[in-house]
């Protein structure tokens, strides 16, 4: 294992340590509502794709246990991701795998020009909303590590030195 190096200042660290606690509790957020909402399902948000993923929406959308396999890993997947991030547990993965979710949600439904849904979106958007920063956030994350540093995964990943 090579052991890398990871120093940053107590700022760089803090508003690092700010970002990857507040993307992990949106995350987390959104998948525990999920859970309590007995009501919820991805449904309406697939149904309103318009761009380039929504043939494969418009697929899961037509077999009801499909929908039902896609609303279970979406919801749990949400919640660890968030978790893991928050705690600093497999924080790579988690952040790479929850970046890529954020891009599918974006390439669903994207406010570009001329797309226009029925759900209400979050305030007034073109082309960036809040979903592709959040993603794109998390892919900084992963270059600029915070885990090893402040994180479940310093005390599984560090190497004891012998000399």
């Amino acid at each position: 294992m090579i052991k890398q190096n990871i120093s940053y200042t107590k700022s760089q660290l803090c508003v690092l340590l700010a970002l990857r606690f507040l993307v992990g509790w949106h995350i987390l957020y959104e998948g525990i509502s999920k859970v309590l909402n007995p009501q919820w399902s991805s449904y309406s948000f697939l149904n309103e794709s318009q761009w380039i993923l929504s043939g494969i929406s418009k697929w899961i959308i037509s077999n009801p246990n499909i929908l039902m396999l896609v609303d279970a890993v979406n919801i749990w997947t949400l919640i660890l991701v968030g978790a893991f991030l928050i705690l600093g547990f497999l924080f790579k993965p988690s952040a790479i795998i929850g970046s890529l979710l954020l891009l599918t949600y974006y390439l669903n439904a994207p406010p570009l020009l001329g797309l226009e849904y029925s759900i209400p979106m979050d305030g007034s958007n073109l082309i960036v909303n809040k979903t592709l920063i959040e993603s794109v956030v998390l892919v900084l994350l992963v270059l600029f590590p915070t885990n090893k540093v402040f994180g479940i995964d310093y005390f599984i990943f560090r190497k004891t030195v012998k000399d």
